[in-house]
């Protein structure tokens, strides 16, 4: 009995340090981080969108490209912090449930735990960079995706492996597109807290950002399945080349343009969470 109690205790103490006052600005912090990440991707993306060259248009290109301004180091130290804070956020979301009527469902915790993961590698590779290590966070995500693939595919059954990842990350990037469309972020945020215009700019930023993630998302996905079915890593793309896919296309680098703003609307849309977004 006694025992039992402890641990209801103990449970009791968890939930309510996840549902902190330091664990909501740790995760305030990571979407600011993460804005910061995608608005960086975007700027770059347009640079290549009417240059043809630039630096990589990725995540390892936005660390490079904060490494090199003032106070670069400290910035990244910052992120990489925020990209933490957001990792343990979502940690807390897969232990005891997201905001929300539905947030305690089994898919949403386990999303949740994808996330986590997701972040706390992307916060390692940003804080590994700020700490020295330039051969973390900031390598080519086109070259590690080739690797990857390669190695994948000399397994027994490699080339259903990279089909079947190939085929999640298009779902995934489909997933993110159509909940864009329909507006699925609007039960997280506080819409009543905003004015009229605040309301249509972060409807219109959520809807446009989102989708154009989704998009690239799906795009990189559909070059892995290629990759798979016609056994050739060098078909695979990270986000940098499936970026510039986009501007080889009949619409050239007005497509490319396209996208980049969108991305740097969902960095612009990540700020907003950091505001409004129930945690």
């Amino acid at each position: 009995m006694a025992t039992g109690s402890a641990t209801a205790r103990g449970r009791g103490e968890a939930r309510r340090a996840a549902n902190s006052k330091a664990v909501a600005a740790a995760a305030r912090a990571g979407f600011v981080a993460r804005g910061v990440i995608y608005a960086l991707i975007g700027v770059l993306s347009l640079r290549i969108a009417f240059s043809g060259g630039g630096k990589q248009a990725d995540r390892g290109g936005a660390i490079a490209e904060i490494a090199q301004k003032p106070f670069g180091t400290v910035l990244l130290w910052l992120l990489g912090i925020a990209l933490a804070g957001m990792a343990l956020w979502r940690l807390s979301e897969a232990a005891f449930g997201q905001a929300g009527p539905d947030g305690t469902k089994p898919s949403k915790r386990a999303m949740a735990a994808g996330r986590s993961v997701f972040y706390g590698f992307v916060a390692y590779s940003v804080l590994s960079y700020a700490a020295g290590d330039k051969s973390s966070g900031s390598g080519s995500s086109d070259k590690n995706s080739q690797d990857v693939t390669a190695k994948a595919l000399e397994w027994p059954g490699g080339q259903w492996i990279v089909g079947v990842a190939g085929a999640v990350v298009t779902a995934a990037g489909i997933w993110i597109a159509v909940r864009a469309v329909r507006r699925k972020f609007e039960k997280h945020l506080r819409m009543s807290e905003m004015s009229l215009k605040v309301r249509k700019v972060v409807v219109f930023l959520g809807v446009f950002g989102g989708t154009a993630r989704g998009v690239v998302f799906a795009t990189a996905g559909c070059f892995a399945i290629a990759a798979a079915v016609q056994h050739e890593p060098g078909k695979a793309k990270g986000m940098d080349d499936t970026l510039r896919t986009f501007a080889d296309t009949p619409a050239g680098p007005w497509l490319l343009a396209l996208i980049a703003v969108g991305l740097m609307a969902f960095g612009v849309f990540s700020w907003a969470n950091a505001r409004w977004r129930d945690v």
